[in-house]
């Protein structure tokens, strides 16, 4: 069974019973619960459809996906959400601080869950991005900003292909 099923069951859970403490305790350790303060500290009404899709993003560690991906797997849950709702929620938790959009191919968005700044692979073929190990990359001779302007920061994606003949491993 698909460890995406359950997502309804938690987020109708009363926290108590997801703590397995008396009502009114506190909420330390939740993971719903962290979501929703989560939210919160960035500015963002926890809502259901914030919090299912939250859920998806952030329960399963730093990744990066599409919004497309995203749906597919809200789908799969049973989340009832559409495409637009999951756009505007990504672009919505971007501007918030909670995600990274990455702009790595003309046709769609990647947005990784890790919003530090780090660099990337990207996978041209197979369409997947992964992160770049902390290498100590340096990016030297970068222009002068243009006037009232200031550089906010520098991307790093490296795209890779697999040479002809070789075999995927």
């Amino acid at each position: 069974m698909s460890d995406l099923v359950p997502l309804q069951a938690v987020l109708n859970a009363r926290t108590s019973t997801l703590l397995g403490e008396a009502a009114g305790a506190g909420r330390r350790g939740c993971p719903l619960s962290d979501l929703r303060d989560r939210l919160r500290r960035a500015g963002l009404r926890p809502t259901r459809q914030r919090l299912s899709l939250g859920w998806l993003l952030f329960g399963r560690g730093d990744r990066h996906l599409t919004a497309e991906m995203l749906y597919d797997e809200a789908m799969r849950a049973k989340v009832p959400v559409s495409l637009a709702t999951v756009y505007n929620t990504l672009h919505q938790f971007t501007e918030a601080g909670l995600l990274r959009q990455l702009a790595l191919d003309g046709s769609k968005a990647y947005f990784d869950t890790n919003p530090s700044e780090h660099h990337h692979f990207y996978l041209e073929d197979e369409g997947q991005v992964m992160d770049m190990p902390d290498c100590g990359i340096t990016v030297d001779s970068l222009p002068d900003a243009p006037e009232g302007m200031e550089i906010a920061g520098v991307e790093v994606i490296v795209r890779l292909r697999r040479r002809p003949g070789s075999r995927q491993s």
